[in-house]
Formats: structure tokens, sequence, C-alpha cells
């Protein structure tokens, strides 16, 4: 069974998730994490839980999303992994963040890249990759059947949609990506965004004024 640690991260509030299963095996999604304090709050987590990190699944590859890449590589001596159309993303990392008044250091390219139809494994635990661009062109969501859970970024928020005013986004493709491939989800599918509250799957059918 997932359990699965938000953590609540940098001027933009972006959400840092660790999932991790009995086993003790644990990934990074997203781990967007800037100050100090964040990394030792990770740190203090992934000790007193005796978790052992095996790599980091990116959804995408926007700044506020990869800022704790190289501290997680570094410190757990994992690889990175991403949507090979999201490379780009990484490349410009320091200069987008600039671009919103950041200064974040240089990240390494992605170690391996993660692609539709395949899985995220660790422990006992298997996530479905569902490739769903729009609001960047490799953004990818993790969903796991057995927990009836999705981890979807910035694609979908409640109440919301990820904005695709930035490079590679579009805004067809990603209502497209969304109807046809997270709609069609159980309803009761809880949902865990790159930004803000949890939802379900149902909820954004049926209330989401992008999806109605």
């Amino acid at each position: 069974m997932i359990k699965i640690q938000k953590f609540v991260v940098n001027p933009l509030g972006e959400n840092t998730y660790i999932l991790s299963d009995e086993t003790g095996e644990c990934i990074f999604v997203d781990p967007g994490f800037f100050y100090a304090e964040e990394r030792d709050e990770i740190k203090e987590y992934i000790s007193s839980n005796q978790l052992k990190p095996v790599m980091i699944a990116n959804t995408h590859c926007h700044f506020d999303h990869i800022m704790g890449v190289e501290f997680v590589r570094e410190e757990y001596k994992v690889p990175f992994y991403a949507h090979a159309e999201d490379a780009f993303l990484v490349e410009r990392a320091v200069g987008q963040s600039q671009m919103f008044g950041f200064d974040i250091p240089a990240v390494k390219p992605i170690d391996g890249f993660l692609t539709e139809g395949e899985t995220v494994k660790f422990g006992n635990t298997e996530l479905k990759i569902l490739h769903v661009p729009g609001h960047s062109p490799g953004h990818v969501v993790f969903y796991s059947a057995k927990d009836n859970m999705l981890v979807v970024g910035d694609v979908l928020f409640y109440g919301s949609i990820g904005r695709t005013d930035l490079p590679g986004g579009n805004y067809e493709t990603l209502i497209s990506g969304i109807k046809s491939k997270l709609l069609t989800l159980p309803d009761e599918t809880k949902v865990y965004s790159g930004h803000g509250p949890e939802t379900t799957i149902g909820v954004e059918k049926w209330s989401n004024p992008f999806l109605t």
C-alpha cells in the first residue's frame, strides 16, 4: 500500500511528494524544495521513517519542481527520471527561474526517461505512467489503480487546470489529455496536484469550470 507524504515548499507553494510502501523503499516526486529548512525537514522524514530512496520521478521539469533535484541526487545517490520532451526545460531552468526572481543552481541532465505505458517501480509498488502534455510537452502523471490515487503535477488542480502560456504549453492539448486520460478513471480516484489541496476525479469531472 502506498503512503504519500506532501511537503509544501519554496515561495511558489509547490507540492513535493515522497511515496513509500511497506518495504521502506520510496521515491521523490517533483522535489522543489528551496530553503535549507525544507531540506532538513525532508531529511528528517526519510531518517525517522527509515526509508530508502531509490529514484526521483518528475511529472514535469518547470524550475519550481526541480529546485531540489541536485540535493536529492547528492544526498541519496539516486537517478533523476522525467519525460524526454521536458529535457529542454532542465537545460533552461536557471534562466527560467531568474525570470521569476529566483537564483537556483544548474540541474544536471535527466538520467533516464519516463515513457507512457511503462511503470515507475519501487518496493512492491508500480505506478502507471500516462503522458498528458499541454502544461509542458513532456508532462506525465503517475497512476495506481490498486491504491486509487493519481499524482498529476500541474495538469489538474482543485477547480482549475495547469497554465498553458509557458514554452511548449497548449490549451487544447491539455484539455484533450485530461478528458481522455484522467476523467475516464474512477470518480473516487484521489488526485494529488503540484500546487494546492487534494481533490478527486469525480469532483473535477462534475464541478471544474474548465472541464464541464
